[in-house]
């Protein structure tokens, strides 16, 4: 393993800051998290309703990656050289959540918005117009989250004071949060009657099912406000400041954060990204490589996981009775099973780790949990399609119905250490790096987009190669999950060991674990 070595690069010293802003700060995570549930549970049966079919509505999620390709290590380098004056990572969070409430209103009307446009009326009538304007949603939509994760991470990376132990917490209570947001998201999303809540939602363009997911969205942009407004007021940052002459010029490590006069920033970002991913220390390699593998596992789940709950454990199809909707609501109430056993690993995820012997040997633990359970899904699947209530059209068995929840709840184990390991991991690892802090956690986001652009391409043609079904496209997913928990276990290094406090980086004794 290499040997490690911490450059003090910042501006100004590092101080830990008090657990309650740490968790203030991570709550923004149910507010992302919540939108993005939304996303995953109802917004894959909603294109179909529009008129995209099965086969092709994985394309619909490129727009998400693409974007996230360029826009999240591009927010994480300049919040690294943000001068605002109120901080470096606020100013990027707050433009993220304003992004987030427009895209969020763009999908919840796009039928309404098509409707006017000119788009015909009624179920399974192709509606063009709608799913432009939902499409230009879904991008906006996902543009805004990869704008707040990354300057998120680091701010959370920025309170922890480079303390290892505070770091691996802080992502804990991150996932946590994205535990809080993703129950609450799918729970809304399982409701039948929201729509009630408020009645202007539902209109000749938009049906039950639509108003439903439009009452959901502006549920959601009302939760996001509200904790980020809360988390922002009271967590300050300090402006960014140019080191003293002096400083500098002994400072041989502080090259990369001095412009070149006549360099634009543009050209200075690309130059620092392509430098950064090419001077990647061998651990921060092969963590990019065992979350592309996990990621690779995780997409053709989180992307139909609905959808196979409609169609195969329900055997319903899109626009044709109520079978595929029950399936779908009963899809939604398994993740929110799921965000519930997530959020409870996350808050042993200290325990955990001491017990497995680390962060990167849970990880691969988990990794084939995850395989497992990707791969019980055939099981699952073939009890439905055998079953005497499923071949005369009515509901799968109890047997059936609880087993699928089973399989929700436990993929909540493995899914809690996606969110939170790799995250604390680059953290620690960025610290030996050429990269600033957020521009790390925006080329790890790489590792994370690359395979749902994958997927997107080749779940659908790949499934229909099978019959048109989510299993050929999840027993990858298990495979996939394999590799990254093998290779997790025998190639990734541990952490260092915590480096000790000095003088300049000021760090303080506390009881956080």
């Amino acid at each position: 393993m290499e040997d490690f070595k911490y450059p003090l690069r910042q501006h100004q010293p590092l101080r830990q800051k008090p657990v309650w802003k740490i968790a203030l700060v991570a709550s923004i995570a149910a507010g992302i998290q919540f939108s993005w549930a939304l996303q995953l549970s109802l917004l894959t049966p909603y294109v179909q309703r529009l008129g995209i079919p099965h086969t092709w509505a994985a394309i619909i999620w490129l727009c998400g990656p693409v974007s996230g390709i360029v826009v999240q290590p591009l927010v994480g380098y300049h919040s690294d050289r943000c001068h605002s004056r109120w901080g470096r990572r606020r100013p990027f969070i707050v433009s993220g959540v304003a992004l987030v409430a427009s895209a969020v209103f763009l999908i919840g009307f796009a039928a309404d918005i098509g409707r006017v446009a000119g788009d015909p009326l009624g179920t399974g009538r192709k509606k063009p117009r709608a799913i432009a304007v939902f499409v230009a949603g879904f991008w906006i939509l996902d543009i805004a989250n990869n704008t707040l994760q990354a300057p998120c991470r680091a701010f959370l990376a920025d309170l922890a004071g480079r303390d290892h132990r505070r770091t691996r917490s802080a992502n804990a209570f991150f996932s946590l949060f994205m535990a809080v947001g993703n129950v609450m998201g799918f729970a809304v999303g399982s409701m039948t009657h929201l729509h009630k809540l408020l009645p202007f939602t539902e209109t000749t363009a938009c049906d039950t099912y639509c108003a439903n997911l439009k009452t959901c969205f502006l549920v959601s942009i009302l939760l996001l406000l509200v904790v980020t407004t809360i988390a922002l007021a009271f967590v300050q940052e300090k402006p960014l400041r140019p080191l003293p002459p002096v400083a500098v010029a002994n400072n041989e490590n502080n090259d990369e954060e001095e412009e070149d006069e006549g360099e634009s920033p543009s050209v200075a970002f690309i130059w620092e990204i392509l430098a950064a991913l090419k001077d990647l220390t061998r651990p921060m390699r092969i963590l990019l490589l065992v979350t592309f593998l996990n990621w690779l596992a995780w997409f053709p789940f989180l992307l139909f996981d609905t959808d196979w709950m409609g169609r195969e454990i329900y055997g319903g199809e899109v626009g044709q009775g109520k079978q595929y909707d029950l399936g779908v609501r009963a899809g939604a109430l398994g993740l929110m099973f799921n965000s519930i056993v997530l959020g409870c690993t996350s808050l042993s995820m200290a325990f955990m780790v001491d017990k497995l012997g680390g962060m990167r040997r849970l990880w691969g633990c988990m990794n084939f949990l995850l395989a497992l359970c990707l791969a019980m899904t055939v099981l699952v699947t073939k009890m439905a399609e055998t079953s005497e209530s499923s071949k005369m059209g009515g509901l799968p068995p109890a047997g059936v119905r609880a087993s699928a929840m089973i399989l929700f709840a436990l993929l909540g184990i493995p899914l809690s250490m996606t969110f939170s390991v790799p995250y604390a991991l680059a953290a620690i690892f960025s610290y030996s790096s050429e990269a600033g802090l957020g521009l790390s956690m925006g080329i790890l986001n790489l590792a994370v987009v690359l395979p749902q652009i994958v997927i997107s391409i080749a779940s659908g043609p790949w499934d229909a190669l099978f019959g048109g079904g989510n299993l050929p496209a999840f027993i990858v997913g298990a495979l996939a999950a394999a590799a990254s928990g093998f290779v997790a276990l025998t190639v990734l290094p541990s952490p260092p060991p915590e480096f000790p406090s000095s003088s300049i980086l000021r760090t303080r004794s506390s009881p956080f674990p």
